[in-house]
């Protein structure tokens, strides 16, 4: 007989009822807020990069000259 009409309310309320739930916030752990900025930390590893890479929160022990060099070397047999 009329099987569809409940079938159509369950459908239709399931629907609004995803349309209507509270949408999650997306928010940083502490930890993950915490390696954003350079920091100078003793027991922290120090990320060696070869190549061309961004390292966000490094631990920064030094800063130089970021500038290349090439170099040759003589060798001697």
């Amino acid at each position: 007989m009329a099987w569809w009409i409940p079938l159509l309310v369950v459908l239709v309320s399931s629907v609004v009822s995803y349309l209507l739930q509270p949408k999650p916030k997306a928010a940083k752990p502490e930890a993950a807020k915490d390696l954003e900025g350079p920091t100078a930390d003793a027991g922290r590893p120090v990320p060696v990069v070869f190549g061309t890479m961004t390292v966000k929160g490094l631990n920064v022990l030094s800063f130089s000259d970021k500038s290349t060099r090439l170099r040759s070397v003589k060798r001697s047999t």
